[in-house]
């Protein structure tokens, strides 16, 4: 026989043996759940959406076990009264994890706590690391500018202010400006607003200056006369629930889940208004049985007005205080520490 027809069986034969590898491989791939995508090269042609990195540039880990670059020892911070819920749930986690990182939270020696106190005590090296409900302002990165080092904020959470008013008080929303001038001062009765003919009767917490809150709604304007200062949350929403013509606003994780207040929707613009739960809004005498929710979608898209971000602030000096900022901060950051965000009632950053 030929060289060329022995050629003809054995290429019919490699044919034959390669179809069925072929046929093989393609019935394990099915069967076990295996991606062939992920043992070949990638191509490079398109950028894609880069993975979610910490402060160190690294992939955001899934659980605080795998956060890299943790210091020993034990860390004072302060700060942010809206914290409070996380710190709760966040902190024990951290110290069952990663037992070399041991935290303490402080109080401000003079005055009450707030982002503004946590961030002097900061500049003046009594705490590590702060959190903070509002941005860093100019005048605490000029403070820092002037001791040698700069202040980094790193988002890890958000949140939003929410606007309450008694249930019986009849009121389709606010806008910000109108907020603002009820708390000036200059509106005075509801029906300035698209109420009814009934004196507004603003609370607000006592500890106005450094508060994030109060910060990040009302600016530097000064509270008018009328009013009324309050110790806590708690006191301000029995006030709220004793006036008929009372205002009262907090952090939207306090107020939208309450029994007893009514949270309104507020807009940047008349008519454009956003409620700040999941409508439609639960009537007291369902409640808690079933509870108003946070309108998850709006905060994350910056349709509802008054959201903000939660920061931990970092002293960038390169030494120990940084490295220890910086990692609380990936702490925050990873699923784990995302997800008992969420449980804390806050909407997570990613």
């Amino acid at each position: 026989m030929s060289r060329k027809n022995d050629t003809i069986p054995l290429l019919l034969a490699f044919l034959i043996t390669a179809g069925l590898i072929g046929a093989g491989f393609w019935w394990f791939t099915r069967r076990s759940g295996s991606d062939l995508s992920q043992l070949l090269p990638q191509s490079t042609g398109s950028p894609t959406s880069a993975p979610a990195s910490t402060q160190s540039g690294q992939p955001a880990a899934e659980s605080f076990a795998a956060v890299q670059n943790v210091p020993s020892g034990l860390f004072s911070y302060g700060g942010s009264t809206t914290w409070a819920p996380i710190r709760l749930l966040v902190d024990p986690a951290i110290q069952s994890a990663r037992q070399e990182f041991r935290l303490r939270y402080v109080d401000p020696v003079e005055g009450a706590p707030g982002s503004g106190a946590g961030i002097r005590m900061l500049l003046r090296g009594e705490v590590v690391f702060s959190q903070s409900s509002r941005p860093v302002s100019d005048e605490e990165t000029k403070d820092a500018a002037q001791r040698g080092f700069k202040l980094e904020q790193i988002p890890v959470a958000i949140d939003g202010i929410a606007i309450a008013v008694n249930p019986g008080l009849d009121i389709p929303g606010l806008t910000i400006s109108q907020i603002r001038s009820i708390y000036a001062g200059q509106v005075t009765n509801w029906n300035q607003v698209g109420g009814p003919n009934l004196a507004i009767q603003p609370f607000v917490r006592l500890q106005t200056e450094g508060s994030g809150t109060v910060e990040v709604l009302l600016g530097n304007s000064k509270v008018g006369a009328n009013v009324q200062n309050v110790g806590t949350t708690t006191e301000g929403l029995r006030r709220l629930t004793n006036s008929l013509g009372g205002i009262y606003f907090s952090t939207a994780t306090e107020m939208v889940p309450q029994c007893k207040i009514k949270p309104i929707p507020i807009g940047r613009e008349p008519g454009q208004f956003v409620p700040p739960y999941q409508g439609p809004l639960v009537p007291p005498d369902r409640c808690p049985q079933q509870r108003n929710k946070l309108n998850v979608s709006a905060f994350q898209s910056g349709q509802y007005p008054l959201t903000r971000n939660l920061f931990v602030v970092v002293k960038q000096n390169g030494a120990i205080e940084q490295q220890a900022g910086e990692a609380y901060a990936n702490f925050l950051l990873t699923s784990q520490g995302q997800d008992l965000i969420s449980a804390a009632g806050f909407i997570r950053l990613r």
